[in-house]
């Protein structure tokens, strides 16, 4: 059993890693957020985003958005709540057959956790005009598959693992009783 602290800690470090890697590698083919004429419609597309984590990717968001204002973090588990409601997202069945707007991204601010804990999915995509440029799909389940294992060693038998981002959000929302 490894603790949830010290497993952020890991995750923090693997996803930083491959961060860099994509961004040494492959973003330099895709255009700049900041300077996109239509920032976020690709976050808050409902016909595309279908973003899942694990619990420990939904713990490491929790932490970043623990360090904004408890009125900041209600507004967005209440996002959350909303898109599962909204897209009839759900823990079981095939989650991947729906999609859903991302209630992490903030006009005029952007993605609240590229920093410190943007998913796996999310630092694989960008906007990219060319297929060709796009990183080779089994980097991202490279990646997603050492946070499993670490998720899984953290959680055990209730590592719920793959669900849709508001999902979990909306579990892991400060509302919420433990899970």
């Amino acid at each position: 059993m490894l603790p949830e602290t010290k497993a952020l800690d890991e995750l923090g470090k693997l996803k930083r890693d491959y961060r860099d890697f994509i961004k040494t590698n492959y973003e330099h083919r895709a255009q700049n957020c900041a300077i996109c004429p239509v920032q976020g419609a690709c976050c808050l597309d409902a016909h595309f985003v279908n973003v899942h984590i694990t619990r420990l990717e939904a713990a490491a968001i929790r932490k970043t958005l623990g360090k904004l204002s408890a009125e900041k973090q209600k507004e967005i588990y209440r996002r959350a709540q909303e898109a599962v409601e909204k897209y009839d997202l759900k823990t079981t069945g095939d989650t991947f057959a729906r999609t859903f707007a991302c209630p992490l991204f903030e006009t005029g601010v952007g993605c609240l956790v590229h920093s410190e804990s943007k998913p796996a999915a999310c630092i694989s995509h960008a906007c990219y005009e060319n297929k060709a440029d796009l990183p080779p799909e089994f980097f991202q389940a490279e990646i997603e598959n050492k946070i499993e294992r670490l998720n899984k060693r953290v959680y055990r038998r209730n590592a719920l693992t793959w669900l849709p981002l508001p999902v979990w959000l909306s579990l892991i929302s400060s509302t919420t009783k433990e899970i």
